[in-house]
């Protein structure tokens, strides 16, 4: 009589389950096709139609690994990568300044809108730049005769209130003192000079002197700052002990090798007047420039690339929006180092309905950034994203990074104050920038003081020269999320966690897995939808983060 499970050794039981588990790998590995769909079937638009994201699903992989082990390095455009794939969308209600500099400091990028006089914009753009530094090479230097007055309109307008003092006020002279928040916060006598109030008993390091050796005297010396000096005592740069402090906290901070500021992007439009804007930007130090436009395969924005190539070399040119090949071949063939895509797929757009034109993101994803990968141009996933999974989905199907608008724009740093809504929640004003709204905006400004030039709005949507406004975006209200400094982390985990169930550690690992067919999808009928999110609940909450 066979001696049966339940009748065996402990070992014997043991050695039983091993064989099973082997006969079980041999008896999978005997099917023709594994489960699932590989991502070209899931995407064939002959059987299923054009998908977005809430169609489908990315199966799950074998996890050998913790989630922590993922990394999430990506490409932004051909020579700038980020420590996260995450973009806030450059929209007058989700990215000004603050939520750029943020943005920057968790390891992604914030896009600055353009709908603003260029000089504003160009003032958003410099105080990114300022916010975070190694040495930092052009200090906001102060000269022997500013009064105590001006040294506190210095602090309101950079945020900060350390200056040098030089014999000349200007960097490259002699260092005679040092002002600090602590030296003027009390001190009520605004026409005296900042020499009754400046330091003397500085603690300087010498030009040459390297950021690790100069971090190591800031750290001794308990000073706020520590100026760099040449042979003859002029200044020519400095160190921030806030900076030593924002490396510790922001580990992951989208920072240029270099000079270690923060890494910092803009919108421009694609008309003459905005070359003067660009030149501005330019010249407050930006790093990257998105060319703002609904739909990006246009004599206007293919002009502007080459011109923009041609003037300003360094800096990199993101181009779009497209959703085709063909649209994306134009702008690559022009020197575009990136591209963005999405068109009528933003919560607050409605381009698809009103002008019939656009694509479901899904298939846009995949077909535009498969054939960008051919030629080296990394891919903006921009718009559709409500949650964690649509930005999985977005990098599943090809895109180096995710761009987010409505998502972000409840955020303490997106522009504008909360208020209450009729329900009585928090909540914050959102726009498309294709609204009514966005487009009559009086604020945004063109080529000069004198410029009578559209605003974003209009030349976005190619709308500069109408009569007749045709919206493509709504006006409407979000609620509140919170800092964006519990949020992206919370969506940087997600991402982890996903990938982790995936059985893949990295997004290049997760690309070369669905073109190589290992990393599967499978399609969610109305129903699966359904069963897939809450439901058969009286009630509940849905808190996602703490």
């Amino acid at each position: 009589m066979p001696i049966t499970r339940k009748e065996a050794a402990p070992g014997a039981a043991m050695k039983a389950e091993i064989e099973d588990y082997t006969k079980a790998l041999e008896v999978a590995k005997t099917y023709t096709t594994p489960d699932g769909l590989d991502v070209d079937t899931l995407l064939d638009s002959d059987k299923h139609g054009a998908l977005t994201y809430n169609d489908f699903l990315v199966l799950p992989g074998y996890i050998g690994f913790p989630a922590s082990d993922v990394t999430l390095d990506t490409p932004v455009t051909k020579r700038i990568s980020l420590k996260a794939p995450l973009l806030s969308s450059p929209m007058d209600t989700v990215t000004e300044h603050n939520m750029a500099i943020h943005m920057a400091l968790l390891g992604g990028l914030g896009v600055i809108h353009h709908n603003c006089a260029p000089e504003d914009q160009a003032e958003m753009v410099r105080k990114v730049k300022r916010y975070e530094n190694g040495f930092i090479l052009d200090p906001v230097v102060i000269s022997p005769k500013a009064t105590v007055g001006e040294a506190k309109e210095l602090k309101a307008k950079w945020g900060f209130g350390g200056f040098p003092v030089t014999e000349n006020g200007t960097l490259k002279s002699k260092l005679v003192g040092m002002v600090t928040s602590r030296d003027i916060q009390f001190h009520h006598n605004l026409d005296e000079p900042v020499t009754a109030i400046m330091a003397t008993d500085l603690v300087t390091a010498p030009a040459g002197t390297t950021l690790a050796e100069a971090n190591e005297v800031l750290r001794r010396s308990k000073k706020g700052k520590l100026p760099i000096v040449d042979e003859a005592g002029n200044i020519v740069s400095l160190l921030s002990r806030s900076d030593l402090m924002k490396n510790l906290h922001y580990p992951l901070a989208s920072k240029l090798p270099d000079s270690k500021q923060l890494i910092c992007a803009a919108a421009v439009g694609t008309r003459e007047e905005d070359k003067y804007r660009l030149k501005l930007l330019v010249e407050a130090g930006l790093d990257i420039v998105i060319l703002d436009s609904s739909q990006g395969n246009s004599m206007y924005q293919i002009e502007m690339i080459k011109y923009i190539k041609k003037t300003h070399p360094d800096i990199d040119v993101i181009a779009g929006n497209v959703v085709t090949r063909e649209q994306a071949a134009s702008l690559i063939a022009a020197g575009a180092d990136g591209l963005r895509i999405g068109m009528g797929s933003g919560s607050a757009c409605i381009t698809q309905e009103v002008m019939a034109v656009g694509r479901p993101q899904a298939a846009a994803v995949r077909s535009v950034s498969s054939f960008a990968a051919r030629f080296g141009v990394p891919c903006i996933a921009d718009g559709g994203v409500q949650n964690v999974g649509h930005i999985v989905k977005g990098l599943a199907l090809g895109a180096s990074t995710v761009m987010m608008g409505g998502l972000l724009a409840g955020t303490t740093e997106s522009p504008g104050e909360y208020f209450v809504s009729n329900e009585g929640q928090l909540v914050k004003a959102y726009r498309g920038m294709g609204s009514i709204a966005a487009m009559e905006d009086k604020k945004a400004g063109g080529g000069g003081k004198d410029s009578k030039a559209s605003n974003a709005g209009t030349a976005r949507y190619f709308s500069e020269k109408s009569n007749v406004l045709v919206a493509q975006g709504v006006a409407g209200s979000v609620l509140d999320r919170g800092s964006v400094t519990k949020f992206i982390p919370y969506l940087v985990a997600g991402v982890q966690h996903s990938l982790q169930d995936m059985g893949v550690k990295s997004l290049d690992a997760l690309h070369d897995g669905v073109n190589k067919g290992t990393v599967r999808f499978e399609m969610r009928s109305a129903s699966a939808q359904t069963e897939g999110n809450v439901h058969g609940l009286h009630s509940y909450d849905k808190k996602l983060y703490s």
